[in-house]
């Protein structure tokens, strides 16, 4: 019923930019609480940045200066801007969705399939 779609995502090179958006549907995107997170290869899925349906961010100090999460309520889209890629950004980066609030843990009900960042060295 709920259906998250990722887009943006790309391959850069090393102090590039892009800016991934995360398209819903399928439930009241305005009262759902919205996280990005990311996993690359043989790690952990971690969390990057969540906000709140009034637009209360939270997100992990690797982002500061870089990145920058935001949502466009009327047209049920999360964007997750990213300036100054380090080849350590490189990894899947999945956008989530639930109805009550998970923060930067990866607990969350509503999941899409991902987009690829790839930041060349």
């Amino acid at each position: 019923e709920v259906q998250l779609v990722e887009s943006g995502g790309g391959s850069v090179q090393s102090g590039g930019s892009l800016r991934l958006s995360c398209a819903a549907s399928g439930y009241t995107y305005s009262n759902y609480y919205m996280a990005w997170f990311r996993q690359a290869p043989g790690k952990e899925r971690e969390g990057v940045a969540a906000i709140t349906p009034d637009g209360i961010i939270v997100d992990k100090s690797f982002v500061k200066g870089r990145f920058i999460i935001s949502r466009d309520n009327g047209k049920s889209t999360l964007y997750l801007q990213m300036n100054s890629l380090k080849p350590e950004d490189t990894a899947m980066y999945y956008c989530a969705a639930d109805s009550v609030w998970w923060g930067l843990v990866p607990r969350y009900k509503y999941w899409g399939q991902g987009t690829q960042v790839t930041v060349a060295s």
